[in-house]
């Protein structure tokens, strides 16, 4: 058996940076290493726990002096729990950092030389500030080292899963993500349960009756809540279910469903109405956008508001314009600028969001859209461009992984004026415009924080055709 490399313990070291993955930078001699949980400033003591040609990764395992950019976080399990990795980066702090994401992710990978880089749009709420969050039962609660050596039992926890340990899941009191409703509808189950002795979810053998919750909130004060169910007992599911509306009368879309397959997703599920109807609404400048169990919206309401004005503005519609929206969800933006077009199109791979696209049109009484589903490079090609019609303004907003270069190439070949660019990841949106340069030039980008205390940013991107300049 090949020995274990010993890695090495590096001390005093200052730490520098911060990463585009929310890790903070350190160097030693010529080797980046990257450290979770710490702020520049910080001088500390780093156990090297990975080490490749280029890079390490490591761990702190003594702080000498800490940064006075520090702050104390504010929730408990910080350092636990895998989300709001920046707790203890000053909010200003954490928005200088995204800003320099987007500007160094465009002029390293996108090789932009000049553009007109604005002040990034920090969110007024920092706090309980998404509308939907997912919660995981598990038979094995996370234990810290001085638990598991004192031979403390093992306990069921309703919470987030441990970043690393797919079976492993943090029991979470308080989560200072979504409206405190939250907090109330998550502890109410997981008292129920305790109480009754309902069996949690066991991931590796596949059996337990409580699986997942999903809360979703509006600014319009509706509440939705989706419980999973692995094992069925309908008279526990009855007799939970309506404890539950007794201790939170205000749920008004009370649903669950019953998943026996071996991963979390439940977009092939079959949805069930315990109580209220199988949607909430949300609002956006007069117009309402009906959310199903299955519906993407973007989870932060308000900030979501304010990324759609910036599109809007960035594209300048007349009302004359033809107007494509790639990967259009549910119809959002599409519907939200289609009364400054002439015409909207929509594109999106699933079909269930397409459908919803099309109710929010006819609620909203707006007449100029039309909407599509399917895979994207497979629908936008010259065929489609031609019977639709050239574009004259192209919004897209990928997932991630950005733009397949068949949907880049169909963009070339469309030629719209202007291409507005909203993305999640400023490292494939700066891959994308590389590509897209042939024929387009970056005007102007926006930086927009919908997602407080992490290392997540959205970028939008105005393009314009390098001929029309």
């Amino acid at each position: 058996m090949r020995k274990k490399k010993n890695l090495p313990l590096l001390e005093q070291i200052t730490i520098t940076d911060v990463a585009a993955e929310g890790k903070a930078i350190a160097r030693y001699n010529d080797m980046v290493i990257f450290i979770p949980f710490a702020v520049p400033g910080d001088v500390v003591d780093i156990q090297i726990t990975r080490k490749k040609n280029s890079y390490a990764e490591g761990k702190i395992v003594t702080t000498h002096s800490y940064s006075t950019n520090r702050e104390a976080p504010f929730c408990e399990h910080f350092g636990i729990c895998g989300g709001c990795k920046w707790q203890n980066l000053p909010y200003a702090s954490q928005l200088t950092y995204k800003q320099k994401q987007v500007y160094d992710n465009l002029t390293r990978i996108g090789k932009i030389q000049s553009f007109d880089m604005l002040p990034i749009l920090g969110s007024e709420q920092t706090q309980f500030y998404r509308n939907k969050l997912e919660f995981t039962f598990s038979n094995k609660a996370w234990m810290n080292y001085d638990m598991l050596q004192a031979g403390t039992p093992r306990t069921a926890a309703l919470g987030f899963h441990i970043p690393g340990m797919f079976d492993k899941v943090l029991h979470i009191e308080k989560c200072w993500l979504q409206d405190e409703i939250s907090n109330m509808i998550r502890n109410t189950l997981h008292e129920f349960c305790q109480q009754k002795h309902i069996s949690y979810f066991d991931l590796k053998e596949q059996h337990g009756m409580m699986r997942n919750v999903i809360v979703r909130t509006s600014t319009t004060g509706e509440i939705m809540v989706i419980v999973v169910f692995y094992e069925k007992d309908q008279s526990i599911i009855n007799e939970m279910l309506s404890y539950l509306l007794k201790k939170v009368p205000s749920i008004s879309s009370l649903l669950y469903i019953h998943n026996t397959k071996a991963n979390d997703t439940i977009s092939d599920q079959e949805i069930h109405v315990f109580h209220g109807s199988d949607h909430i609404f949300e609002q956006m400048e007069g117009l309402k956008f009906k959310i199903g169990p299955k519906s993407f919206y973007q989870t932060n309401s308000r900030q979501a508001y304010e990324l759609y004005k910036i599109t809007r503005d960035f594209a300048s519609l007349t009302g004359n314009e033809l107007v494509y929206d790639l990967y259009t969800g549910t119809g959002t933006i599409a519907n939200f600028v289609a009364n400054r077009a002439q015409k909207v199109i929509g594109i999106e791979y699933v079909p269930e969001a397409i459908e919803d696209a099309k109710v929010n049109a006819s609620i909203n009484n707006i007449t100029n859209t039309s909407f599509f589903a399917g895979d994207m490079k497979d629908i936008l090609n010259e065929s489609f461009i031609k019977t639709q019609g050239k574009p004259d303004v192209i919004i897209t907003d990928p997932p991630r992984a950005g733009m397949h270069d068949d949907v880049i190439k169909a963009i070339l070949f469309a030629s719209p004026k202007k291409i507005v660019y909203v993305s999640c990841n400023p490292a494939t949106q700066a891959r994308d415009i590389l590509l897209l340069s042939e024929k387009y030039r970056v005007i102007k980008v926006q930086a927009v924080d919908m997602f407080p205390h992490t290392h997540h940013v959205e970028s939008v991107a105005l393009l314009e055709e390098k001929e029309s300049l």
